[in-house]
């Protein structure tokens, strides 16, 4: 018997079937078989029917039972079996000393399972059993980190659960690769129908289907722990809101009506109704409580702080060489913290993490060819730029242009991030080249034999000369290219720790978290202390100060309106990317359970440019890959094993600010 994946109160299809095993094929001559082989042969007859997931807000008589039984359940913490039919009988031995259980273990045993060949076969199936499944393409995939089994004993009394989590996940065979719990349940043969085996065992099914509770369950420390997240998830389940009514409110389904646009601020107030009664657990989280993790908040400030940091100043770097010190790295930095924090401290979705961009440095580089081609005052323009640019933005959260996301699907969202992160990399190999052209084809190693070239040396040693003067190397961009592949190479690996057998679960954990920051660091210590001998190119320090009002006197109206046009495309571009992130960032896969603001933030993300605008700092907006990475490593991720391979599952992201504001 399975258990059909799907949102609790939602009925699935309640068909039966007889399935076809076609995992043994059998050749002709298998008929001819000895008398030894003929006594073991026997048949099994399968049913298999889709129940539907247990609605605890409309069947209040679940609720109550699942309390009941939670109450007296027996429960076994890190069992050490490794066999299916030993777990049992573990398990029927706590039932039996824990007064729920009549002791007949061996009556009970004959009820559970099957013996394949007859009486005295020695392979043993279950009879019935209850499972989840998710419907795919290509059939259906098991959940199978959990088992329930059922079973009706004549001689029992009352209702008996026992609940096992193993020390390590055991293969029991197809659709039992991974079994990590094991619930067993033993009801009594003559039962009113409210009570069967196969209520109860929905019942608690619905629960284990939650791949964050199966998380939870995983960490708890005790038996009381243990059960109190089995009543939490119960209560949960009998007062959540569904999640697609959540995404229906946003950007999800329906249909995009005009109607919807002529509500100015409709979309504001939902998002705000929907985010401020969760706000002050954005503090909280992660910091006090049942989900209270102080080692993953403080991994992931540390990431955040390399994430954020490296590419300002790359950013920066560029910033300052297209508008001839206009935007530098420290302007870059310091509205990197401002608005960061503006974002952190009032957005709707706090693990967006806004940054400026390489399409918004690339746009920079081309306002400040506009003004050199028009003779127009670049901080004047810039900041006209930007104000009409926020304008357009505010409208558009005002006007609810963010449910234009309805008619994005997935997969374009992908191709755009996808281009955005090649916009990253592409720049990062411009600036290796440039590296090159500059120091290893040098003016000293083209135009002359290296014999000129070490006499051109000793001339200038001896003679006191300005550094920059002093003939090019090939060591730099040797060094500069070895020193960003090494940063990649060890990064990476270090990410990819978690999956190894090395060191224990916690530390293979924290080390994957900070995989970036270790490699930065150490490549960083290689390059400086090293290689000390050799100087390599570093970004330029103006010590102008950080903020300059934009002179908007020198601008003439004509050149102030000129400007809506570039600020419409400015603002076309962060809304594309705004909601775009917001979207990837809030994938069901991520789980994350407090709702989006899709409105609310690209208004503020309009204010906050206003002040990026006036005082000359870079543009920012949501940013990817940052803010998915920022859910990746809040999230809790989980291995799980299907026919064969190995893939991640989140199991349930902590929502909180406590990393940006460590940040």
């Amino acid at each position: 018997m399975e258990l059909q994946d799907c949102e609790p109160g939602e009925e699935g299809p309640d068909t039966r079937s007889t399935p076809t095993d076609n995992s043994h094929a059998y050749e002709p001559h298998a008929l001819h078989t000895s008398d030894s082989d003929a006594s073991r042969l026997g048949l099994i007859n399968t049913s298999r029917k889709y129940v539907k997931l247990m609605n605890f807000q409309e069947e209040v008589q679940a609720q109550r039972d699942l309390n009941s039984l939670l109450a007296r359940a027996s429960i076994l913490l890190d069992e050490k079996a490794a066999s299916l039919d030993e777990v049992l009988r573990h398990m029927l031995g706590r039932m039996a000393r824990d007064s729920q259980g009549s002791g007949e273990q061996e009556e009970v045993a004959s009820v559970l399972f099957t013996d394949a060949g007859g009486p005295g076969g020695s392979v043993h199936l279950l009879t019935e059993t209850i499972q989840g499944v998710t419907a795919t393409a290509t059939g259906v995939r098991y959940q199978q980190s959990w088992l329930c089994v059922l079973c009706k004993a004549k001689n029992l009394q009352q209702r008996c659960i026992c609940i096992a989590r193993l020390q390590r996940p055991q293969n029991w065979g197809m659709s039992c690769c991974d079994v990590r719990f094991v619930i067993l349940m033993l009801v009594p043969a003559q039962t009113r129908s409210a009570e069967t085996d196969t209520e109860l065992g929905r019942a608690f099914a619905t629960l284990f289907s939650g791949i964050s509770l199966r998380q939870k369950l995983s960490e708890a420390k005790t038996q009381e722990e243990f059960k109190q997240e089995l009543v939490l998830q119960g209560q949960r389940l009998s007062s959540a809101v569904p999640r697609s009514s959540v995404e229906g409110q946003t950007c999800g389904h329906g249909p995009l009506q005009a109607i919807d646009f002529l509500r100015p601020g409709h979309g504001i107030y939902d998002d705000l109704s929907r985010r401020l009664p969760v706000y002050l657990s954005d503090f909280t989280d992660g910091m006090y409580g049942r989900s209270r993790c102080l080692l993953k908040c403080t991994t992931t400030a540390i990431f955040l702080y390399v994430t954020i940091l490296l590419p300002a100043v790359a950013l920066g770097s560029l910033n300052a060489e297209s508008t001839r010190g206009g935007i530098d790295v420290q302007k870059t930095i310091v509205g990197q913290s401002i608005g960061g924090l503006i974002y952190a401290l009032l957005a709707g979705c706090p693990l967006v993490i806004p940054v400026t961009t390489a399409p918004l440095a690339i746009f920079i580089s081309v306002i400040r060819a506009i003004c050199d081609d028009y003779h127009l005052d670049f901080p004047a323009f810039y900041a006209c730029v930007g104000l009409w640019n926020s304008l357009f933005l505010i409208l558009g959260g005002i006007f609810n242009l963010s449910l234009f996301m309805k008619r994005i699907k997935r997969s374009t969202q992908e191709v755009i991030a996808l281009f955005i992160s090649i916009a990253f990399v592409g720049e990062a190999v411009k600036d290796t080249i440039k590296i090159f052209h500059k120091h290893y084809h040098g003016p000293a190693l083209v135009n002359g034999s290296a014999k000129d070239v070490h006499r051109l040396a000793d001339r200038l040693q001896a003679v006191p000369m300005p550094t920059v003067l002093m003939p090019c190397t090939r060591e730099c961009p040797i060094l500069s290219l070895l020193l960003m592949l090494g940063t990649l190479w060890l990064g990476y690996t270090l990410f990819l720790i978690r999956r190894s057998p090395f060191f224990h679960a916690r530390v293979r954990e924290v080390v994957s978290d900070c995989a970036l920051p270790i490699s930065v660091v150490v490549f960083s210590f290689v390059g400086s202390y090293l290689f000390r001998d050799i100087e390599l190119p570093v970004f330029n320090y103006h010590s102008d100060p950080a903020f300059n009002v934009a002179p908007f006197a020198k601008l003439t109206g004509t050149s102030a309106l000129s400007a809506a046009s570039l600020g419409f495309l400015l603002a076309l571009l962060i809304f594309i990317e705004q909601n775009i992130v917001v979207s990837l960032t809030n994938i069901p896969e991520n789980r994350l359970l407090k709702g989006t603001a899709y409105h609310w933030d690209l208004m503020l993300s309009g204010f906050i440019n206003i002040f990026m605008s006036v005082l000359g700092l870079p543009w920012m907006h949501a940013a990817f890959p940052h803010s998915t990475l920022h859910v990746r490593q809040l999230a809790n991720v989980e291995q799980r094993v299907e026919q064969g391979y190995l893939y991640e599952e989140c199991s349930g992201s902590l929502e909180t600010l406590c990393t940006l504001l460590k940040f």
